[in-house]
Order: C-alpha cells, then structure tokens, then sequence
C-alpha cells in the first residue's frame, strides 16, 4: 500500500459516475477500490445517468474489485453480529477493513462503525 490508495462505498461511485467534481479532484491520483458487491450494485442501479454500460464498464476497469475472501467472510460475520447492518454493507465495510484502506461513504449506516473503519 501506498498511501494513494482508497475505498469507494456504491453511493460514492454514484456520485462520481454521475460527474461530482469535487469528488473527481478529490480522487485525483488515488488507486481505487470497490467492493465485488458495489460492481453488482451499480450494473444493477437504475436511477441515474448510469444508464451507459461502457462508462460503467471503463469506471470498473480502472479501478480494484476486492473479491470474497475467508477473512472478508469472517470480517463480515462480526459486523453483521455487532451492528445488525444489511448484509451488502456488512460485506463492503468488510472489504475495507480486510484491506486497511480509508472509507468514504454517504451512507448514515456506516456510522455505526467509525471506531473499525
């Protein structure tokens, strides 16, 4: 890791797909990381300028899909047991933790979780 590096929750994508500039200049220079349940999220969403698979398609290639792994999964189980969060975000924040990369976020949910992100 080296120090440039960062993990996006489905909502923060969100934003960025759907052009936030300061996000984007906040981004600038950062290696990305996205869960596997953020890529399945956003091909699935369908309430926004998303509706251009290529750009989708581009946005995931540029960035680090982190898969499923036994101490994701077990990371998970935790905070699913801890914080009763939806299964997705228990995964998400997980893949995060699992990887030591800072958060960013929207969701009011993972606050719950500021002493483990």
């Amino acid at each position: 890791m080296s120090g440039n590096e960062i993990f996006l929750d489905t909502n923060t994508c969100i934003y960025l797909l759907n052009g936030n500039k300061i996000l984007a200049d906040f981004l600038q220079g950062q290696e990305i990381f996205i869960s596997i349940i953020s890529e399945i999220e956003l091909f699935a969403y369908k309430r926004s300028n998303l509706n251009s698979t290529e750009i989708l398609k581009d946005f995931i290639q540029s960035v680090e899909v982190v898969n499923l792994d036994q101490t994701i999964k077990s990371i998970t189980i935790e905070i699913r047991r801890a914080f009763k969060l939806k299964l997705p975000d228990s995964i998400i924040a997980a893949s995060a933790i699992s990887n030591n990369l800072p958060f960013i976020t929207a969701d009011k949910a993972f606050k719950l979780l500021k002493n483990w992100i």
